[in-house]
């Protein structure tokens, strides 16, 4: 049995024009890095066993501060990055509107079958999340380990372990707040959903 705290990276500096950022290595904002520092403080009482991270700054920077808490080293892994999201990387949703209507509109209908053109394919990307999370938990079978990764990589990971169609991501799980807590256990090859979006202040005893 292995407990995952999953975590969205802190606030960049994109989200106050919300800019869609995948593979875009976005620096945190100010508020971001004191999303990061509340994790820190929350993950000092945890009883982590391990952190990965994606490999990208702002999800790095977050979880960084929680490994020095804890003592621990922050590991990255390259298939916890954010989907690529192609044509519409670094746009804002008005921005798409205006390039490629037709392909947008496709998006928003199905967001898996028609994702943003020249981008990855978001079965793919889950599958990639989904054999790191069960590679680490085989080497943490009685761990809780801390993962920083991003909002659509994580709701498509979500979604693949739970046995939640891919296409409803944005659906059942319309929002993952930045430095927000959702801890899952991974037992036995079955997946169960523990909590949702805990602010990382929250000291509920089910997320010590």
């Amino acid at each position: 049995m292995t407990d995952f705290i999953l975590v969205r990276h802190g606030e960049t500096v994109w989200h106050a024009e919300n800019r869609y950022a995948g593979r875009s290595d976005v620096p945190l904002t100010a508020h971001g890095r004191e999303q990061a520092a509340t994790l820190a403080e929350w993950a000092t009482t945890a009883g982590l066993t391990a952190i990965w991270s994606s490999p990208l700054s702002r999800a790095r920077l977050t979880a960084e501060p929680a490994a020095l808490g804890c003592g621990l080293a922050a590991r990255i892994d390259e298939r916890l990055c954010e989907v690529d999201f192609g044509e519409g990387e670094g746009l804002t949703r008005d921005e798409m509107r205006r390039r490629f209507p037709q392909q947008l509109a496709a998006f928003l209908a199905d967001p898996v079958d028609s994702h943003l053109p020249g981008g990855e394919h978001p079965r793919l990307a889950a599958e990639r999340a989904a054999a790191a999370l069960h590679d680490i938990a085989r080497e943490q079978p009685h761990g809780r380990v801390l993962l920083v990764a991003h909002s659509t990589l994580v709701r498509l990971l979500l979604c693949h372990l739970l046995g939640i169609p891919l296409a409803d991501y944005r659906r059942v799980f319309p929002q993952l707040h930045n430095g927000a807590l959702t801890e899952i256990r991974v037992e036995e090859g079955r997946t169960a959903l523990l909590r949702f979006n805990v602010p990382a202040m929250a000291q509920s005893p089910a997320l010590r």
